[in-house]
């Protein structure tokens, strides 16, 4: 397959959409190396999840518009749309994908602020008097 597979992410407020194509296993995110946007080797190692559950790292070039949110965020939105190229590609590695709860989209967002309250839950102090 030598075309190009585009997907999204998301993950809290990140928003993330990816062009997965075959190649020699280049990340570029938002115009920049992948090691210049996420610096910690932890969110380099959530990139490269996928590729290395499949036996495939190495193998594609990634190219990422990734917006909103964290930086963690961000990472693992990339990671979400990955696994879904991925399995797009070839249906037979979403078990040991799924295995590992890559194809999951984590659903927990921050909890809005409601008016007359301080924070989303938190209140102003009571007084009695």
């Amino acid at each position: 397959m030598a075309s190009t597979t585009n997907t999204s992410g998301r993950r809290k407020n990140a928003v993330a959409r990816i062009y997965l194509s075959e190649g020699s296993g280049t990340f570029v995110i938002n115009g920049r190396d992948y090691k210049d946007y996420f610096k910690t080797g932890v969110l380099q190692y959530k990139l490269h999840q996928p590729f290395m559950l499949t036996g495939n790292d190495g193998k594609y070039d990634v190219k990422a518009n990734v917006d909103g949110g964290g930086i963690n965020g961000q990472a693992e939105a990339v990671r979400l749309a990955i696994s879904k190229a991925l399995i797009e590609i070839n249906p037979e590695w979403k078990p040991s994908l799924k295995a590992e709860g890559l194809t999951t989209r984590d659903p927990r967002m921050v909890e809005r602020k409601k008016f007359g309250q301080r924070k989303a839950r938190k209140r102003f102090q009571f007084s009695k008097r």
